[in-house]
């Protein structure tokens, strides 16, 4: 089978992106209300994340003008479909209690619905996922290892900065759901 062409690399990173991205438009339905507390902390994660992301995609001419094989394409627009559902399903079950700082609301509920009856974080799976696409469609040794470690870094001091925000907030219930929940891996505690 002939490899794609770049335009065809193009228009499923872009396509895919923007997809993910604009549940945070089409489900912002409600207005986010000022955070009680926050942990600036979880910045670091971010940082680490973002930073696992550019290193994954940053290329110069040469990879974007490529071919794409085809199994890479296949792959990638499987994992980001997956990522798809999950970030849309993630962000509609939190609602207005979305933010991307650590942060709890007046009235934060502890949402055990949708994805999150599968883990805890799925918006990091999620992310997770489209990391992987991300290196299926673009990733080339040594960057994209790199940027899986910087990713899963940050994504750890995330889940660790938010796992304690909401011990503290819900205590013993949240302590006995989150025995029965990975953080955002499913099958590993």
């Amino acid at each position: 089978m002939n490899p794609l062409s770049p335009a065809v690399r193009l228009v499923i990173f872009f396509g895919a992106w923007l997809v993910w991205a604009s549940a945070l438009v089409v489900l912002r339905n409600q207005r986010r209300e000022k955070a009680v507390r926050v942990d600036p902390k979880g910045r670091w994660g971010i940082a680490l994340q973002m930073a696992g992301f550019a290193l994954a995609c940053m290329h110069g001419p040469e990879v974007w003008n490529s071919d794409l094989e085809v199994w890479r394409a296949v792959a990638g627009c499987a994992l980001a479909l997956f990522s798809i559902a999950l970030f849309w399903n993630a962000v509609a079950s939190l609602g207005r209690q979305w933010r991307f700082d650590a942060g709890l609301n007046q009235d934060h509920e502890l949402v055990q619905v949708g994805a999150y009856r599968i883990v805890r974080h799925p918006i990091y799976a999620s992310m997770l996922a489209m990391l992987l696409a991300d290196i299926c469609w673009v990733g080339t040794l040594p960057g994209w290892p790199i940027a899986l470690v910087l990713c899963l870094a940050g994504t750890e001091i995330r889940v660790r900065v938010e796992d304690r925000l909401l011990r503290d907030r819900f205590g013993e219930r949240f302590i006995e759901w989150q025995k029965t929940k990975p953080a955002y891996l499913p099958f590993l505690r």
